[in-house]
């Protein structure tokens, strides 16, 4: 290592790929040159004795909402909350206003982001019945991690529900597709059973058990007939789970922080602050995602960080806002499960680094290895600290894990090589890009 460097991070527990070890990491260009013991000198040293190094870990499923209400997020404050929250990258949907559904739509997108975002970000593009024809070329385009289909309700024209539609989308493009799935016909067709003013916990049973399970069977059956790869997205119930294990050549599943850490016991304590799609369920689902976490099941894990305003939350059931805030406290709460035996850092590393980067074919991120990015999500496993809703960068300003008292929590976090965050305080100006995926 006689050449000079730009960082090096000293002494840390480094979490790679083939386990942990105590050592350096020596950057250059941006990109990792070598892990170890690193000789010689660089332009910024920084001592990560006694924290851990993960490689950058990413959100692969957040709501950044621009276009859209500014009151609520918008790329600059989201991505704020993701770097204070540890995160060098976040996959941004498409159902904002206007849905990203066109080139010229992710033109802008990718446009804006520059000098907005503090953190790097995918795109998804959604799928309409009007823009199938398109979709193969969409998803070729720069920096696009998916295609991104609402199997259940959802807003604008992103909703594609027939068993004819949801066909012509699969054969339209090859690459891997992420959906939302439950039921639209069974939420329809139950809907007239509830109304304004229910209790909370009814948003549970009306989209039941059967509501996202049916979407899930229909949707790996059109899957299994097209031979098309299918993402599907926050796995909510043990039966999901269960059946998914047996189409692992064709599904990759994501299961949210939330489906980990909350049962429906939330309903009655926060209101309108714990509905999201799909919902919170009971103890024996949360046991349920926790066993397909154990046994590798479970790809990727993230936030689904969807806010809404504190006046939209706090409407009667079913009129609230659905979906809740995360991208800042998904990786202390996951630390938190670190920390309480429930998985290793290592498994960690993998669901939201190595899983995000395998299931979309993410360029030069995913393991903290030579000639990769330098992105780096550094850790005090001894730090506990209490979650508060002063610390939340989104306007919104709610979280519904206030007052959740963590172990480990993320004291920097590192973007090709630039410190984006540190003890709190973001740094610089905003440098995210749009993140690289393979065709």
């Amino acid at each position: 290592m006689a050449a000079e460097l730009d960082l090096v991070l000293r002494g840390g527990t480094l979490v790679l790929p083939w386990g942990e070890a105590v050592g350096d990491v020596a950057v250059r260009g941006g990109r990792i040159v070598g892990l170890g013991t690193v000789d010689g000198h660089a332009a910024e040293e920084i001592d990560c004795r006694g924290l851990h190094v993960l490689p950058g870990l990413i959100d692969s499923h957040v709501h950044l909402r621009e276009p859209g209400d500014a009151s609520v997020e918008t790329i600059e404050t989201g991505t704020r909350a993701a770097v204070l929250g540890g995160l060098v990258a976040v996959f941004d949907m498409p159902n904002t206003n206007p849905s990203i559904t066109d080139v010229a739509r992710l033109d802008w997108k990718r446009d804006h982001l520059k000098g907005r975002a503090w953190c790097d970000m995918g795109l998804y593009v959604g799928a309409t019945k009007a823009n199938i024809a398109g979709l193969a070329e969409l998803e070729a385009q720069p920096n696009v991690c998916a295609i991104k289909v609402f199997a259940g309700s959802s807003t604008g024209d992103l909703l594609v529900e027939d068993d004819e539609s949801l066909e012509r989308v699969m054969r339209a493009g090859r690459r891997r597709i992420c959906y939302h799935s439950e039921d639209e016909y069974r939420l329809q067709a139950r809907k007239p059973a509830y109304s304004s003013g229910m209790p909370h916990r009814m948003h549970a049973e009306w989209r039941d058990v059967e509501c996202a399970f049916l979407g899930t069977r229909r949707l790996m059956a059109l899957a299994r007939k097209t031979g098309r790869p299918a993402h599907i997205l926050h796995v909510s119930t043990a039966e999901e789970l269960d059946y998914l294990r047996d189409h692992r050549d064709l599904a990759t599943v994501e299961v949210l922080l939330n489906h980990l850490t909350q049962t429906d016991e939330a309903y009655d304590r926060l209101g309108g602050y714990a509905v999201m799609n799909p919902p919170i369920r009971d103890a024996r689902h949360l046991e349920a995602a926790w066993r397909a976490v154990a046994d590798g099941t479970v790809d990727t894990v993230g936030s689904d960080h969807a806010p809404h305003s504190r006046a939209a939350k706090e409407r009667p059931w079913p009129d609230c806002g659905a979906g809740l805030t995360g991208v800042q406290t998904l990786v202390p709460l996951m630390l938190d499960h670190v920390s309480a035996g429930r998985l290793s850092l290592s498994r960690l590393a993998d669901l939201m680094c190595a899983g995000p980067a395998r299931v979309y074919g993410v360029v030069g991120k995913g393991r903290m290895a030579a000639g990769y990015d330098a992105d780096f999500t550094v850790v005090d496993m001894k730090r506990v600290r209490t979650i508060e809703e002063s610390w939340i960068a989104s306007p919104c300003g709610w979280t519904p894990f206030a007052g959740h008292r963590c172990t480990g929590w993320p004291v920097m976090t590192i973007i090709r090589g630039t410190v984006a965050m540190r003890e709190d305080e973001v740094q610089g100006t905003p440098g995210g890009a749009p993140v690289r995926f393979g065709r």
